[in-house]
């Protein structure tokens, strides 16, 4: 090698390492919240999965904004206080820049209120809508998308006269029964009961038994991990599997292990994620979440998928704006949209319009039977 193609290699040597430092001497602090403990503690360990599945993806590809990503965890399974206290520490302590929340609505509402839309917040699972704060950007499917226009088909598929409604006593399922009965009025059929229970509740005999007096042939399930794993079990037992349909916004492959496929007969779930769903980007994906995680891994969901789609939604939103100001990326947030697990997912309102599938259960799990694509979240949020 002569002198000159000595330095000139030497010279590319070191600005790959200086390059290389750099990436790695500047990282973005990005804090996931997710459920730990708790009743929805049972969908922690999958969530974790997807959150370092999608860092690594994107650390691979050259970070967010030059940036490779460093995950700091934090338990959103305790009371909204004490959660929002961790939040606290990990954004003031740690310097998160980015929070990304899979948790449930009362630690949303905590956590709103401590950023006051200072630093990006990402909030990817299933929730009751009407979240419009300055910041918060909401991937996961919202009444109005899981029902609207499921309950219609189910009244034609199945035509069931009576619809029983049972929720946890908290924003979600309240607003969740709410909605679904002015869907299920417009099919004609009557809601027949309505009740909520606290996620201490563990023995549901007083509320079946009410079901089963009522005479209805479809319950409505708003119950929450542990709380939806008793009851749907219990419902089989006592004798209702046959008599009354079942539709789930919140039932998803680790609530259905609980519940058990035998507890499951005419159950169906409605979700704009199955780990079984039959598409290219969703077979990659969760080809992946095995090979990487191998056969202990937690079941794959829809709320996990949804936390890794919470750094799809990061990505786009960042390389759009070009800057994780929360006003550049506001700016630019109407109409972004980025391909994942699910398909093209396109913000509009702070919320997404996405694909939203139907599935009963089979001997096998999870068996999608409907899909209506590109349903927006009927939010109406001004950006």
């Amino acid at each position: 090698m002569d002198r000159r193609s000595f330095l000139q290699n030497t010279l590319a040597a070191t600005a790959a390492g200086i390059a290389t430092s750099s990436f790695a001497a500047n990282p973005l602090k990005v804090a996931v919240m997710i459920p730990q403990s708790g009743p929805a503690g049972l969908f922690g360990p999958s969530s974790k999965a997807c959150a370092d599945m999608a860092a690594a993806a994107l650390n691979a590809r050259g970070g967010i904004l030059g940036r490779p990503l460093e995950l700091l965890f934090g338990d959103a399974g305790l009371a909204p206080a004490e959660s929002a206290q961790t939040a606290l520490k990990l954004w003031k302590g740690q310097r998160a820049e980015v929070f990304i929340g899979m948790h449930d609505s009362a630690v949303r509402g905590a956590l709103v209120g401590l950023f006051k839309g200072q630093l990006p917040y990402f909030y990817t699972p299933v929730y009751e809508g009407g979240e419009c704060a300055r910041g918060t950007y909401v991937k996961g499917e919202t009444p109005q998308q899981q029902l609207e226009r499921v309950i219609p088909w189910l009244a034609t598929e199945r035509k069931p006269t009576k619809w029983y409604l049972i929720g946890n006593d908290y924003v979600w399922g309240r607003n969740t029964n709410a909605a679904a009965k002015r869907y299920i009025e417009k099919t004609g059929a009557k809601v027949v009961g309505d009740e909520y229970l606290p996620f201490t509740v563990d023995n549901f005999d007083a509320s079946l038994a009410r079901v089963r007096d009522s005479g209805a042939d479809a319950v409505l399930v708003s119950l929450v991990g542990g709380s939806s794993v008793t009851f749907n079990k219990a419902f089989a037992s006592f004798g209702l599997a046959d008599k009354a349909l079942r539709l789930g916004t919140l039932i998803e492959e680790n609530t259905l292990a609980g519940i058990g496929l035998g507890n499951a007969r005419n159950l169906y779930a409605s979700s704009g994620y199955f780990a079984n769903l039959d598409t290219p980007p969703a077979k990659a994906f969760a080809a992946d979440y095995a090979k990487r995680l191998g056969a202990n891994a937690p079941a794959l969901n829809g709320l996990a998928e949804s936390t890794y789609e919470g750094f799809l939604m990061l990505e786009a939103l960042a390389k759009k704006a070009g800057s994780l100001e929360v006003a550049k990326m506001d700016a630019v947030s109407e109409g972004t949209s980025y391909s994942g697990p699910r398909g093209t997912v396109t913000l509009q309102n702070r919320h997404v319009e996405q694909d939203i599938h139907v599935a009963d259960v089979t001997d096998k799990g999870f068996r999608v039977i409907k899909t209506f694509a590109k349903v927006g979240a009927g939010q109406s949020c001004k950006v």
